[in-house]
C-alpha cells in the first residue's frame, strides 16, 4: 500500500493545526483526518463520528501501530511542508470561523 497523494488544509486554531485527505494507491480516498498539536507533540486523529452516548468512534483507521506510525509520519511531513509554503505566503491558513472541516486546498504528491 502506498499513499499516493496527501492534501492539507491548514488551520489557525489552538490544537487543531489542519485537516488532511489521503489517497491510497491512486484508488481510495480517506478524508477528515485531523492534525492535532497535543501535549507530547503532533499526531493525526482519524475520521470519526459521535455515538449517541457522546463518545467517538473512528470511521477508518490503521489496524496496527506500524501502519499508524507510517501514515502519521507522511501526513505530518506533508503538513510541515504546507506550513512552510504558508510562511512564504504561497497558501492560506484558515481560521476556525472561515473554514469548514475539509481538506483539499493544496496537494502533496508522493514520488516513490
Amino acid at each position: 500500500m502506498e499513499i499516493t497523494e496527501i492534501r492539507i488544509t491548514l488551520r489557525d486554531d489552538d490544537k487543531l493545526r489542519g485537516f488532511a485527505s489521503i489517497t491510497l494507491d491512486n484508488c481510495f480516498v480517506v478524508r477528515g483526518l485531523k492534525i492535532i498539536e497535543g501535549a507530547s507533540g503532533m499526531f493525526v486523529a482519524m475520521p470519526n463520528r459521535r455515538r449517541k452516548d457522546g463518545t467517538f468512534q473512528d470511521i477508518a483507521h490503521p489496524i496496527n501501530m506500524s501502519t499508524r506510525e507510517w501514515m502519521e509520519n507522511q501526513i505530518i511531513a506533508a503538513y510541515k511542508q504546507e506550513l512552510q509554503r504558508a510562511e512564504r505566503g504561497e497558501t492560506p491558513v484558515m481560521s476556525s470561523d472561515t473554514a469548514g472541516d475539509s481538506a483539499g486546498d493544496s496537494a502533496f504528491e508522493e514520488n516513490q
